[in-house]
């Protein structure tokens, strides 16, 4: 008698953990799967109030909107000479970038006046 107990529990345990539809393994992966969406959904909370935040200081106040035009968009008046200072690191990232645009454009072939006919 003891031993069906034990078996009766054992392939309980084993429906539950693999075979049911609800089983454990999903329900970890879906408790994962909430949690990244939940710390997403705080991120873009916070960045979408920093943005309204922005736009608000952007739309009250012509000094801010000329300060964002020049740093973002390196706009300047005509008399004006602009001089852009880039780190190391931003001198690196636009390197990798051009590089990888490079590699990512399909080789053209020259198209010569004649014809191999």
């Amino acid at each position: 008698m003891k031993n069906r107990y034990v078996l009766t529990i054992l392939i309980f345990l084993v429906w539950l953990i693999l075979l049911d539809p609800n089983n454990l393994i999903s329900r970890v992966r879906e408790i994962q799967t909430r949690n990244r969406l939940e710390r997403e959904k705080e991120y873009y909370m916070s960045r979408i109030e920093e943005d309204r935040r922005k736009l608000n200081e952007l739309r009250t106040s012509n000094e801010n909107l000329e300060k964002y035009a020049r740093e973002q968009y390196h706009m300047k008046k005509p008399d004006e000479d602009l001089f852009i200072i880039v780190t190391p690191e931003e001198e690196r990232r636009i390197r990798r970038d051009r590089k990888v645009s490079e590699t990512a454009k399909p080789a053209r072939k020259r198209a010569s006046g004649k014809s191999k006919d």
